[in-house]
């Protein structure tokens, strides 16, 4: 398979949120399969494209993207290609380094760019999500406030949805300025297939939007998945609190879903 392949590959996994590592010649010694910038991308399916030298280094490094992918943290192997690998044909005297890295990274979507929104935004950058800030007002929604964001989404929260990068790796938090807008952003996200929807609220507001929106069309079986009220409970008071305790809630998501899966995978 061409570069090129794999290069839309990559923008085409990304885009679909679908967990993968990819795994990237770096360094090579000697007579090796394989040569620097040679690439393969693993996903947690165990379904891979491209090649980094085929035989039992591969089948290592095989092995290896999938804790990757798991841990979601990169790591570096290396092989030695000697006599001790003759049976899978390798004995090409050299030495290999491989860079394995994963290729998705979760992104949140938040909705309101007001003070909790922006703390969120905050601590979401400091524990490695991709943060994309959706408001319908530019003097709040804007670069120069939220300078290390992905992406910045000034619209009407109704006609939005369209254009939002949204993927199974998503997570998407609503804290908008009231109610109105709080229920017209829960419709949306409630017709994704985020990983993650939350919501801020009274128990009160809660119960009233959610008997909205099954007026409106959206399933309990829906619902049921909306965190909300949103964020764990640690007794939080304060905005920067209460960004906390979200933040916290989204550390708990996404390594549940690793560890599930590494549960899975070693049973």
């Amino acid at each position: 398979m061409k570069d090129i392949d794999i290069f839309e590959e990559i923008v085409r996994v990304r885009k679909s949120g679908i967990p993968a590592a990819l795994a990237t010649i770096v360094d090579t010694k000697g007579s090796t399969p394989g040569k620097v910038q040679a690439r393969m991308i693993v996903k947690l399916d165990g379904t891979f494209i491209g090649t980094v030298g085929g035989g039992c280094v591969e089948a290592e490094v095989w092995q290896a993207a999938k804790d990757v992918i798991l841990t979601d943290k990169a790591r570096t192997v290396s092989f030695l290609l000697n006599d001790e690998n003759i049976e899978s044909g390798l004995i090409c005297g050299g030495k290999v380094k491989i860079l394995i890295e994963p290729l998705t990274k979760p992104s949140l979507f938040i909705f309101g760019a007001g003070h909790v929104g922006f703390c969120l935004y905050k601590i979401a950058k400091m524990i490695d999500f991709n943060v994309f800030i959706v408001d319908d007002r530019k003097q709040f929604a804007n670069k120069s406030r939220f300078l290390e964001a992905d992406g910045i989404f000034v619209e009407n929260f109704e006609t939005i949805f369209d254009k939002l990068p949204i993927n199974a790796n998503s997570y998407l938090v609503v804290v908008t300025r009231g109610h109105k807008f709080d229920e017209t952003a829960l419709l949306g996200c409630c017709r994704t297939k985020a990983k993650y929807i939350g919501m801020i609220g009274s128990r009160k507001k809660i119960r009233t939007i959610f008997t909205e929106l099954r007026e409106k069309g959206i399933s309990q079986e829906v619902l049921d998945r909306v965190h909300a009220p949103i964020g764990l409970d640690i007794g939080s008071q304060s905005v920067e609190e209460i960004a906390i305790s979200i933040g916290a809630e989204l550390i708990k998501i996404r390594r549940e879903f690793f560890v599930r899966n590494k549960n899975e995978k070693e049973s």
